[in-house]
């Protein structure tokens, strides 16, 4: 499962393990692409990584603080810490790739 988290919980949701966070926004088409992939395969690698959903409109400044200028972002952090971001839309596939170097 994806959970929509704000700023104030950012830190604390990606403290600890492998999280995976959707930089997004509700009018961005690729954005709206991109969730229903990332719910699966939130769902396949349960218990394994973290993920999170951000609106970049409501949490501008955790946007701007991470460098994310286009949207969708694929941010994976690993215990706290920036690994990698990846922009637009991709496959499935590519996406699981992307997660699973970092397990």
């Amino acid at each position: 499962m994806v959970k929509k988290i704000s700023e104030k919980e950012f830190k604390d949701a990606v403290a600890s393990g492998i999280s995976v966070v959707d930089f997004s926004a509700t009018w961005c088409g690729p954005c709206k692409m991109v969730a229903p992939v990332l719910e699966e395969v939130s769902e396949e690698l349960s218990g394994k990584v973290s993920f999170y959903n951000v609106d970049v409109d409501e949490n501008g400044d955790l946007a701007g603080e991470y460098g994310i200028t286009s949207i969708p972002a694929l941010m994976v952090l690993k215990d706290g810490v920036k690994q990698e971001i990846q922009v637009g839309f991709q496959p499935k596939e590519s996406i699981c790739r992307y997660i699973e170097q970092y397990l």
